[in-house]
Protein backbone atom coordinates (compact mmCIF):
# COMPACT_ATOMS: atom_id res chain seq x y z
CA UNK A 1 0.00 0.00 0.00
CA UNK A 2 1.35 3.49 -0.62
CA UNK A 3 1.31 6.35 1.36
CA UNK A 4 -1.79 7.81 -0.88
CA UNK A 5 -3.97 4.90 -0.18
CA UNK A 6 -3.67 5.16 3.50
CA UNK A 7 -4.21 8.54 3.16
CA UNK A 8 -7.67 7.91 1.32
CA UNK A 9 -8.35 4.46 3.75
CA UNK A 10 -8.02 6.70 6.75
CA UNK A 11 -9.92 9.57 5.53
CA UNK A 12 -12.97 7.01 4.60
CA UNK A 13 -12.32 5.38 8.19
CA UNK A 14 -12.57 8.45 10.28
CA UNK A 15 -16.13 9.43 8.74
CA UNK A 16 -14.45 11.52 5.93
CA UNK A 17 -16.90 10.62 2.77
CA UNK A 18 -16.76 14.03 0.45
CA UNK A 19 -13.91 15.47 -1.04
CA UNK A 20 -14.17 19.00 -2.59
CA UNK A 21 -11.42 18.47 -5.26
CA UNK A 22 -9.31 20.87 -8.16
CA UNK A 23 -5.89 18.36 -8.57
CA UNK A 24 -2.78 18.69 -10.41
CA UNK A 25 0.32 16.95 -10.62
CA UNK A 26 1.21 16.16 -7.42
CA UNK A 27 -1.77 14.90 -6.40
CA UNK A 28 -2.17 12.18 -9.12
CA UNK A 29 -1.46 9.63 -7.17
CA UNK A 30 -4.03 10.41 -4.30
CA UNK A 31 -6.53 10.79 -7.41
CA UNK A 32 -5.73 7.42 -8.31
CA UNK A 33 -6.01 5.89 -5.03
CA UNK A 34 -9.80 7.42 -5.20
CA UNK A 35 -10.60 4.76 -7.71
CA UNK A 36 -9.26 2.19 -5.50
CA UNK A 37 -10.98 2.83 -2.51
CA UNK A 38 -15.09 3.28 -3.28
CA UNK A 39 -16.94 5.57 -0.67
CA UNK A 40 -15.90 8.87 -1.14
CA UNK A 41 -17.92 11.51 -3.26
CA UNK A 42 -15.69 13.63 -5.06
CA UNK A 43 -16.90 17.19 -6.56
CA UNK A 44 -14.64 18.69 -8.61
CA UNK A 45 -14.65 22.54 -8.73
CA UNK A 46 -13.05 24.64 -11.30
CA UNK A 47 -11.12 27.22 -9.49
CA UNK A 48 -9.69 26.44 -5.74
CA UNK A 49 -12.39 29.31 -4.32
CA UNK A 50 -14.81 27.19 -5.09
CA UNK A 51 -13.54 24.30 -3.66
CA UNK A 52 -12.98 25.60 -0.20
CA UNK A 53 -16.10 27.36 0.14
CA UNK A 54 -17.92 24.08 -1.17
CA UNK A 55 -16.42 22.70 2.18
CA UNK A 56 -17.54 25.11 4.02
CA UNK A 57 -21.05 25.22 3.05
CA UNK A 58 -21.42 21.74 3.47
CA UNK A 59 -19.94 21.94 7.09
CA UNK A 60 -22.16 24.40 7.97
CA UNK A 61 -25.01 22.42 6.82
CA UNK A 62 -24.47 18.60 7.53
CA UNK A 63 -21.89 19.12 10.42
CA UNK A 64 -19.70 16.51 8.39
CA UNK A 65 -15.82 17.20 7.59
CA UNK A 66 -15.31 17.34 3.84
CA UNK A 67 -11.83 17.42 2.57
CA UNK A 68 -10.62 19.39 -0.19
CA UNK A 69 -7.77 18.70 -2.50
CA UNK A 70 -5.62 21.58 -3.17
CA UNK A 71 -2.39 22.00 -5.62
CA UNK A 72 0.51 23.08 -4.07
CA UNK A 73 1.40 26.32 -2.21
CA UNK A 74 -0.07 28.04 -5.39
CA UNK A 75 -3.39 25.80 -5.02
CA UNK A 76 -3.94 26.60 -1.51
CA UNK A 77 -3.35 30.57 -2.04
CA UNK A 78 -6.47 30.72 -4.47
CA UNK A 79 -8.70 29.13 -1.83
CA UNK A 80 -7.21 30.77 1.37
CA UNK A 81 -10.30 33.40 0.62
CA UNK A 82 -12.81 31.12 1.63
CA UNK A 83 -10.65 29.36 3.86
CA UNK A 84 -10.79 32.47 5.79
CA UNK A 85 -14.63 32.61 5.70
CA UNK A 86 -14.44 29.10 6.92
CA UNK A 87 -11.87 29.77 9.60
CA UNK A 88 -14.30 32.70 10.70
CA UNK A 89 -17.05 30.60 10.49
CA UNK A 90 -16.03 28.12 12.37
CA UNK A 91 -16.25 25.46 10.36
CA UNK A 92 -14.53 22.06 9.90
CA UNK A 93 -12.43 21.39 6.95
CA UNK A 94 -9.26 19.19 5.71
CA UNK A 95 -7.45 20.44 3.45
CA UNK A 96 -5.38 18.11 1.28
CA UNK A 97 -2.54 20.27 -0.29
CA UNK A 98 -0.07 18.57 -2.49
CA UNK A 99 3.26 19.30 -2.29
CA UNK A 100 7.41 19.18 -4.11
CA UNK A 101 8.36 14.94 -3.50
CA UNK A 102 11.01 16.14 -0.46
CA UNK A 103 14.21 15.47 -2.48
CA UNK A 104 13.06 17.90 -4.76
CA UNK A 105 12.44 21.02 -2.83
CA UNK A 106 16.24 21.91 -2.99
CA UNK A 107 16.17 22.49 -6.99
CA UNK A 108 13.25 25.22 -5.95
CA UNK A 109 11.05 24.39 -9.02
CA UNK A 110 8.54 26.77 -10.11
CA UNK A 111 5.46 25.42 -7.57
CA UNK A 112 7.87 25.33 -4.94
CA UNK A 113 6.17 27.41 -1.91
CA UNK A 114 5.71 28.82 1.55
CA UNK A 115 2.92 25.95 2.17
CA UNK A 116 3.32 25.90 5.83
CA UNK A 117 3.43 29.39 6.18
CA UNK A 118 0.57 30.21 3.84
CA UNK A 119 -1.74 27.54 5.82
CA UNK A 120 -0.94 28.85 9.19
CA UNK A 121 -2.78 31.68 7.98
CA UNK A 122 -6.07 29.85 7.84
CA UNK A 123 -5.70 26.90 10.51
CA UNK A 124 -6.29 25.94 13.52
CA UNK A 125 -3.80 22.36 12.86
CA UNK A 126 -1.29 22.15 10.33
CA UNK A 127 1.05 19.37 9.46
CA UNK A 128 3.52 18.28 6.55
CA UNK A 129 3.57 14.85 6.46
CA UNK A 130 6.95 13.54 5.40
CA UNK A 131 6.75 9.52 5.24
CA UNK A 132 4.52 7.22 4.18
CA UNK A 133 4.41 5.37 7.11
CA UNK A 134 3.14 7.92 9.66
CA UNK A 135 0.64 9.40 6.26
CA UNK A 136 -2.77 7.41 7.80
CA UNK A 137 -1.68 8.58 11.25
CA UNK A 138 -0.78 12.30 10.65
CA UNK A 139 -4.76 12.33 8.65
CA UNK A 140 -6.57 10.86 11.56
CA UNK A 141 -5.16 13.33 13.59
CA UNK A 142 -6.10 15.95 10.75
CA UNK A 143 -10.02 15.23 10.78
CA UNK A 144 -9.75 14.93 14.70
CA UNK A 145 -8.66 18.18 14.44
CA UNK A 146 -11.21 19.56 11.92
CA UNK A 147 -14.31 17.98 14.20
CA UNK A 148 -12.97 19.85 17.44
CA UNK A 149 -16.02 21.97 18.66
CA UNK A 150 -17.32 23.87 17.07
CA UNK A 151 -15.28 23.41 13.50
CA UNK A 152 -11.71 23.77 12.41
CA UNK A 153 -9.61 23.93 9.62
CA UNK A 154 -6.92 21.21 9.27
CA UNK A 155 -4.35 21.84 6.58
CA UNK A 156 -2.20 18.70 5.84
CA UNK A 157 0.57 19.06 3.71
CA UNK A 158 1.81 15.72 1.35
CA UNK A 159 4.42 15.77 -0.60
CA UNK A 160 4.45 13.70 -4.11
CA UNK A 161 6.92 11.01 -3.07
CA UNK A 162 4.93 10.45 0.62
CA UNK A 163 2.27 9.88 -1.77
CA UNK A 164 3.32 7.33 -4.39
CA UNK A 165 6.35 5.72 -1.19
CA UNK A 166 4.51 2.34 -0.61
CA UNK A 167 4.66 1.44 3.37
CA UNK A 168 1.36 3.39 3.74
CA UNK A 169 -0.75 2.28 6.81
CA UNK A 170 -4.07 3.22 7.44
CA UNK A 171 -4.79 4.61 10.94
CA UNK A 172 -7.66 4.18 12.90
CA UNK A 173 -9.98 7.63 14.19
CA UNK A 174 -8.40 9.66 16.63
CA UNK A 175 -11.07 10.35 19.72
CA UNK A 176 -12.22 13.87 19.09
CA UNK A 177 -11.72 16.20 22.28
CA UNK A 178 -14.63 17.29 23.78
CA UNK A 179 -15.71 20.50 24.56
CA UNK A 180 -14.79 22.23 27.55
CA UNK A 181 -17.65 22.37 29.81
CA UNK A 182 -19.19 25.95 30.81
CA UNK A 183 -17.95 27.52 34.05
CA UNK A 184 -20.33 28.01 36.70
CA UNK A 185 -18.95 31.31 37.16
CA UNK A 186 -20.13 32.29 34.21
CA UNK A 187 -23.48 31.26 34.54
CA UNK A 188 -24.00 32.71 38.05
CA UNK A 189 -22.64 36.13 36.62
CA UNK A 190 -25.09 36.29 33.49
CA UNK A 191 -28.04 34.86 36.24
CA UNK A 192 -27.07 38.33 38.46
CA UNK A 193 -26.90 40.16 35.72
CA UNK A 194 -30.22 39.22 34.53
CA UNK A 195 -32.10 39.32 37.72
CA UNK A 196 -30.73 42.94 38.43
CA UNK A 197 -30.99 44.89 35.40
CA UNK A 198 -32.93 41.98 33.03
CA UNK A 199 -34.23 45.10 30.73
CA UNK A 200 -31.30 46.56 30.07
CA UNK A 201 -29.59 43.32 29.16
CA UNK A 202 -28.92 41.45 25.76
CA UNK A 203 -28.26 37.74 24.70
CA UNK A 204 -26.50 37.81 21.74
CA UNK A 205 -26.74 34.29 19.64
CA UNK A 206 -24.10 32.98 17.56
CA UNK A 207 -23.03 29.00 16.83
CA UNK A 208 -25.49 26.98 18.05
CA UNK A 209 -27.38 29.72 19.75
CA UNK A 210 -28.97 30.68 16.59
CA UNK A 211 -30.19 27.19 15.61
CA UNK A 212 -34.16 26.50 17.10
CA UNK A 213 -32.96 24.88 20.49
CA UNK A 214 -31.28 27.89 21.37
CA UNK A 215 -33.39 30.29 20.45
CA UNK A 216 -35.88 28.77 22.79
CA UNK A 217 -33.45 28.24 25.77
CA UNK A 218 -33.00 31.89 25.21
CA UNK A 219 -36.87 32.86 24.86
CA UNK A 220 -37.16 31.21 28.11
CA UNK A 221 -35.28 33.16 29.77
CA UNK A 222 -35.76 36.31 28.11
CA UNK A 223 -39.30 35.60 29.14
CA UNK A 224 -38.50 35.45 32.79
CA UNK A 225 -35.98 38.52 33.29
CA UNK A 226 -37.25 40.93 30.54
CA UNK A 227 -34.14 40.40 28.61
CA UNK A 228 -33.65 41.42 24.73
CA UNK A 229 -32.17 38.73 22.51
CA UNK A 230 -30.56 39.63 19.16
CA UNK A 231 -28.01 37.77 16.47
CA UNK A 232 -24.00 38.13 15.93
CA UNK A 233 -24.15 40.40 12.67
CA UNK A 234 -21.82 37.30 11.30
CA UNK A 235 -23.54 34.45 12.78
CA UNK A 236 -22.39 31.57 10.26
CA UNK A 237 -25.76 29.85 10.26
CA UNK A 238 -29.46 30.53 11.73
CA UNK A 239 -32.77 28.90 11.81
CA UNK A 240 -35.74 31.06 10.54
CA UNK A 241 -39.27 31.25 9.80
CA UNK A 242 -42.05 29.21 11.53
CA UNK A 243 -40.98 27.52 15.16
CA UNK A 244 -37.91 30.56 15.73
CA UNK A 245 -37.59 33.81 16.88
CA UNK A 246 -38.37 37.05 15.09
CA UNK A 247 -34.77 37.80 16.03
CA UNK A 248 -32.48 40.50 13.99
CA UNK A 249 -28.95 40.80 14.01
CA UNK A 250 -26.57 43.66 14.87
CA UNK A 251 -26.83 46.43 12.40
CA UNK A 252 -23.76 46.35 10.32
CA UNK A 253 -23.62 50.70 9.79
CA UNK A 254 -21.72 51.55 12.80
CA UNK A 255 -24.24 54.67 13.84
CA UNK A 256 -27.10 52.18 13.15
CA UNK A 257 -25.12 49.76 15.61
CA UNK A 258 -24.06 51.72 18.35
CA UNK A 259 -27.68 53.43 18.44
CA UNK A 260 -29.19 49.80 18.97
CA UNK A 261 -26.38 48.54 21.63
CA UNK A 262 -26.39 51.85 23.57
CA UNK A 263 -29.56 50.56 25.00
CA UNK A 264 -27.60 47.91 26.97
CA UNK A 265 -26.17 48.01 30.44
CA UNK A 266 -25.29 44.08 30.22
CA UNK A 267 -24.70 41.92 26.97
CA UNK A 268 -24.48 38.46 27.74
CA UNK A 269 -22.25 36.36 24.56
CA UNK A 270 -23.48 33.59 23.51
CA UNK A 271 -21.10 32.08 21.12
CA UNK A 272 -20.37 35.39 19.88
CA UNK A 273 -17.58 38.03 19.64
CA UNK A 274 -18.25 41.62 21.54
CA UNK A 275 -19.92 43.78 18.52
CA UNK A 276 -17.35 45.46 16.64
CA UNK A 277 -17.10 47.69 13.33
CA UNK A 278 -16.09 45.78 10.25
CA UNK A 279 -14.13 48.64 9.14
CA UNK A 280 -12.56 51.72 11.13
CA UNK A 281 -14.09 55.24 9.96
CA UNK A 282 -12.96 58.80 11.28
CA UNK A 283 -14.23 59.75 14.18
CA UNK A 284 -16.47 56.70 14.78
CA UNK A 285 -15.99 54.45 17.13
CA UNK A 286 -14.20 50.10 16.94
CA UNK A 287 -16.72 49.37 19.24
CA UNK A 288 -20.37 49.14 18.52
CA UNK A 289 -21.52 48.41 22.46
CA UNK A 290 -21.32 51.10 25.32
CA UNK A 291 -17.85 52.08 26.62
CA UNK A 292 -19.68 51.18 29.99
CA UNK A 293 -21.33 47.77 29.24
CA UNK A 294 -20.41 44.74 31.05
CA UNK A 295 -19.68 41.70 28.78
CA UNK A 296 -20.48 38.24 29.91
CA UNK A 297 -19.12 35.33 28.43
CA UNK A 298 -21.76 32.64 28.80
CA UNK A 299 -20.09 30.40 26.14
CA UNK A 300 -17.21 30.68 23.81
CA UNK A 301 -16.54 29.75 20.74
CA UNK A 302 -15.52 26.46 21.72
CA UNK A 303 -18.20 25.48 24.53
CA UNK A 304 -21.41 24.08 24.03
CA UNK A 305 -24.35 26.93 23.81
CA UNK A 306 -26.92 24.62 24.56
CA UNK A 307 -25.67 23.82 27.99
CA UNK A 308 -24.57 27.16 29.06
CA UNK A 309 -28.46 28.41 28.30
CA UNK A 310 -30.19 25.47 29.56
CA UNK A 311 -28.23 25.46 32.82
CA UNK A 312 -29.00 29.47 33.19
CA UNK A 313 -32.96 29.17 32.15
CA UNK A 314 -32.40 26.43 35.02
CA UNK A 315 -30.79 28.93 37.49
CA UNK A 316 -33.56 31.67 37.11
CA UNK A 317 -35.86 29.21 37.08
CA UNK A 318 -37.04 30.05 33.55
CA UNK A 319 -40.50 27.99 32.39
CA UNK A 320 -40.69 26.81 29.26
CA UNK A 321 -42.54 29.35 26.85
CA UNK A 322 -44.18 29.03 23.56
CA UNK A 323 -42.80 31.01 20.63
CA UNK A 324 -45.15 33.52 19.19
CA UNK A 325 -47.09 32.87 15.92
CA UNK A 326 -45.50 35.43 13.52
CA UNK A 327 -48.46 36.55 11.40
CA UNK A 328 -49.63 35.53 7.71
CA UNK A 329 -47.28 34.69 5.28
CA UNK A 330 -45.72 37.88 2.77
CA UNK A 331 -47.29 37.89 -0.77
CA UNK A 332 -45.36 38.27 -4.03
CA UNK A 333 -44.73 41.95 -3.95
CA UNK A 334 -45.32 43.55 -7.59
CA UNK A 335 -43.63 46.38 -9.92
CA UNK A 336 -39.89 47.40 -9.86
CA UNK A 337 -37.48 45.88 -7.48
CA UNK A 338 -36.11 47.30 -4.07
CA UNK A 339 -34.67 45.22 -1.13
CA UNK A 340 -37.95 44.97 0.50
CA UNK A 341 -39.81 43.75 -2.27
CA UNK A 342 -37.31 41.24 -3.18
CA UNK A 343 -37.08 40.00 0.89
CA UNK A 344 -41.18 39.81 0.02
CA UNK A 345 -40.91 38.36 -2.53
CA UNK A 346 -38.53 35.56 -1.35
CA UNK A 347 -40.26 35.12 1.76
CA UNK A 348 -43.75 34.69 0.02
CA UNK A 349 -42.07 31.78 -2.65
CA UNK A 350 -39.61 29.62 -0.89
CA UNK A 351 -40.56 25.82 0.25
CA UNK A 352 -40.30 24.66 3.61
CA UNK A 353 -37.03 23.92 4.45
CA UNK A 354 -35.11 25.66 1.99
CA UNK A 355 -31.70 27.03 3.07
CA UNK A 356 -30.70 30.27 2.20
CA UNK A 357 -26.83 30.89 1.06
CA UNK A 358 -26.67 34.95 1.53
CA UNK A 359 -23.97 37.02 -0.03
CA UNK A 360 -26.41 39.61 -1.19
CA UNK A 361 -23.87 42.20 0.70
CA UNK A 362 -25.41 46.01 0.85
CA UNK A 363 -28.67 44.94 -0.53
CA UNK A 364 -29.91 42.65 1.52
CA UNK A 365 -29.06 43.64 5.12
CA UNK A 366 -33.00 44.22 5.88
CA UNK A 367 -34.10 41.13 4.64
CA UNK A 368 -35.25 39.11 7.65
CA UNK A 369 -38.08 41.65 8.75
CA UNK A 370 -39.80 40.02 5.84
CA UNK A 371 -39.48 36.38 6.43
CA UNK A 372 -40.47 35.71 9.81
CA UNK A 373 -43.97 34.06 8.85
CA UNK A 374 -42.22 32.37 6.23
CA UNK A 375 -42.06 28.17 6.08
CA UNK A 376 -39.26 27.02 8.41
CA UNK A 377 -35.60 27.62 6.38
CA UNK A 378 -31.81 28.48 7.22
CA UNK A 379 -29.81 31.38 6.20
CA UNK A 380 -26.18 30.82 5.84
CA UNK A 381 -24.12 34.66 6.10
CA UNK A 382 -20.80 35.42 4.93
CA UNK A 383 -18.98 35.79 7.97
CA UNK A 384 -15.24 36.53 7.25
CA UNK A 385 -15.80 39.45 4.83
CA UNK A 386 -14.06 38.10 2.37
CA UNK A 387 -16.55 38.29 -0.98
CA UNK A 388 -17.03 35.34 -3.35
CA UNK A 389 -18.61 32.95 -0.95
CA UNK A 390 -21.92 33.05 -1.79
CA UNK A 391 -22.04 30.42 -4.67
CA UNK A 392 -19.75 27.96 -3.67
CA UNK A 393 -21.72 28.04 -0.17
CA UNK A 394 -24.57 27.56 -1.61
CA UNK A 395 -23.32 24.49 -3.90
CA UNK A 396 -21.74 22.84 -0.91
CA UNK A 397 -24.82 23.19 0.91
CA UNK A 398 -26.59 21.58 -1.60
CA UNK A 399 -24.49 18.46 -1.46
CA UNK A 400 -24.48 18.49 2.56
CA UNK A 401 -28.01 18.36 2.37
CA UNK A 402 -28.10 15.49 0.18
CA UNK A 403 -30.21 17.31 -2.67
CA UNK A 404 -32.59 17.32 -1.06
CA UNK A 405 -33.25 20.76 0.36
CA UNK A 406 -33.89 23.90 -1.84
CA UNK A 407 -31.12 26.18 -2.14
CA UNK A 408 -31.48 29.75 -2.73
CA UNK A 409 -28.83 31.81 -3.40
CA UNK A 410 -29.02 35.74 -3.24
CA UNK A 411 -26.20 37.20 -4.55
CA UNK A 412 -24.72 40.45 -5.69
CA UNK A 413 -23.31 40.60 -9.00
CA UNK A 414 -20.02 41.95 -8.19
CA UNK A 415 -18.88 39.28 -5.69
CA UNK A 416 -20.25 36.53 -7.72
CA UNK A 417 -17.77 37.26 -10.26
CA UNK A 418 -15.69 36.15 -7.60
CA UNK A 419 -16.28 32.54 -7.82
CA UNK A 420 -18.87 31.93 -10.92
CA UNK A 421 -17.19 29.05 -11.71
CA UNK A 422 -19.53 27.54 -8.78
CA UNK A 423 -22.09 27.61 -11.68
CA UNK A 424 -20.65 24.52 -13.54
CA UNK A 425 -20.34 22.23 -10.42
CA UNK A 426 -23.98 22.78 -9.73
CA UNK A 427 -24.48 21.55 -13.09
CA UNK A 428 -22.75 18.88 -13.12
CA UNK A 429 -24.05 17.55 -10.34
CA UNK A 430 -27.56 18.65 -11.10
CA UNK A 431 -27.86 20.70 -7.34
CA UNK A 432 -31.43 21.87 -6.81
CA UNK A 433 -29.87 25.36 -6.59
CA UNK A 434 -31.74 28.91 -7.34
CA UNK A 435 -29.30 31.57 -7.90
CA UNK A 436 -30.90 35.13 -7.54
CA UNK A 437 -28.11 37.78 -8.88
CA UNK A 438 -28.62 41.56 -7.66
CA UNK A 439 -27.45 43.18 -10.78
CA UNK A 440 -27.10 46.04 -10.05
CA UNK A 441 -23.91 46.97 -12.02
CA UNK A 442 -21.72 48.82 -9.67
CA UNK A 443 -19.99 47.75 -6.57
CA UNK A 444 -22.46 49.02 -4.15
CA UNK A 445 -21.01 48.46 -1.21
CA UNK A 446 -17.75 50.47 -1.38
CA UNK A 447 -19.93 53.37 -2.55
CA UNK A 448 -21.44 53.73 0.92
CA UNK A 449 -18.03 53.09 2.26
CA UNK A 450 -16.85 55.65 0.16
CA UNK A 451 -19.43 57.67 1.71
CA UNK A 452 -18.75 56.16 5.85
CA UNK A 453 -14.89 57.20 5.69
CA UNK A 454 -15.27 61.01 4.60
CA UNK A 455 -14.94 60.94 0.98
CA UNK A 456 -16.29 62.22 -2.42
CA UNK A 457 -16.21 59.72 -5.33
CA UNK A 458 -15.11 61.36 -8.41
CA UNK A 459 -14.95 60.31 -12.10
CA UNK A 460 -11.71 58.04 -11.79
CA UNK A 461 -13.26 56.31 -8.64
CA UNK A 462 -16.86 55.83 -10.08
CA UNK A 463 -15.42 54.07 -13.12
CA UNK A 464 -13.21 52.11 -10.37
CA UNK A 465 -16.82 50.94 -8.85
CA UNK A 466 -18.47 50.69 -11.37
CA UNK A 467 -19.62 46.91 -13.57
CA UNK A 468 -20.48 48.75 -16.02
CA UNK A 469 -19.32 49.41 -19.71
CA UNK A 470 -19.32 46.41 -20.60
CA UNK A 471 -22.74 45.51 -18.65
CA UNK A 472 -22.17 41.39 -17.17
CA UNK A 473 -24.36 39.47 -18.91
CA UNK A 474 -24.97 36.99 -16.20
CA UNK A 475 -28.13 34.67 -18.63
CA UNK A 476 -25.05 34.17 -20.59
CA UNK A 477 -22.15 33.34 -18.13
CA UNK A 478 -24.15 30.94 -16.36
CA UNK A 479 -25.79 29.23 -20.23
CA UNK A 480 -21.90 29.46 -20.59
CA UNK A 481 -21.54 27.00 -17.43
CA UNK A 482 -24.68 24.83 -17.95
CA UNK A 483 -26.64 26.59 -16.17
CA UNK A 484 -30.27 27.47 -17.39
CA UNK A 485 -31.08 31.02 -17.00
CA UNK A 486 -33.43 33.96 -17.31
CA UNK A 487 -33.62 37.58 -16.95
CA UNK A 488 -36.38 39.49 -14.50
CA UNK A 489 -37.14 42.87 -14.51
CA UNK A 490 -40.37 43.24 -12.30
CA UNK A 491 -40.92 40.94 -9.04
CA UNK A 492 -43.67 39.19 -10.68
CA UNK A 493 -41.39 37.94 -12.96
CA UNK A 494 -38.77 36.90 -10.16
CA UNK A 495 -41.69 35.03 -8.41
CA UNK A 496 -42.86 32.99 -11.47
CA UNK A 497 -39.00 32.02 -12.46
CA UNK A 498 -38.21 30.91 -8.66
CA UNK A 499 -41.26 29.11 -8.12
CA UNK A 500 -40.89 27.44 -11.85
CA UNK A 501 -37.30 26.23 -10.53
CA UNK A 502 -38.41 24.62 -7.61
CA UNK A 503 -39.64 22.47 -9.96
CA UNK A 504 -37.09 21.00 -11.40
CA UNK A 505 -34.42 19.10 -9.69
CA UNK A 506 -31.17 21.18 -11.07
CA UNK A 507 -29.81 24.45 -11.04
CA UNK A 508 -31.38 27.91 -12.38
CA UNK A 509 -30.26 31.90 -12.38
CA UNK A 510 -32.16 34.43 -12.63
CA UNK A 511 -30.47 37.59 -13.35
CA UNK A 512 -32.79 40.81 -11.39
CA UNK A 513 -32.32 44.09 -12.69
CA UNK A 514 -31.86 46.49 -10.24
Amino acid sequence: MNGAKSLVETLLKSGVDTCFANPGTSEMHFVAALDQSPGMRCVLGLQENVVTGMADGYYRVSGKVACTLLHCGPGLANGMANLHNAYRARSGVVNIVGDQATYHRQYDAPLTAKTVAMAETVSQWVRSSSDSHKLGGDAAHAVAAALTTPGQIATLIVPSDTSWNEGGEVAAAVPVPQPPHVASAAIDAAARALEDNGGKTLILLSGKGALREGQALAARIASATGAHIMLDYTAPRVQRGEGALALERVPYATDRAVEVLGAYENIILVNANPPVAFFAYPDKPSIQYRPDAALLVLTQPDQNALEGLSRLADALDAPPVKLPSHGERAQVASGSPSPEKLAQTIAAVIPEHTIISDESVSYGRGFYAFSNAAPAHEWLHLVGGAIGDGLPIATGAAIGAGGEQRVVSIQADGAGMYSLQALWTQARERLPVTTIVISNRKYNILINEYKNVGAVPGETAMNMLSLADPDLDWVALANGLGVEAARAHDMETLADLMMASFRERKPFLIELIV
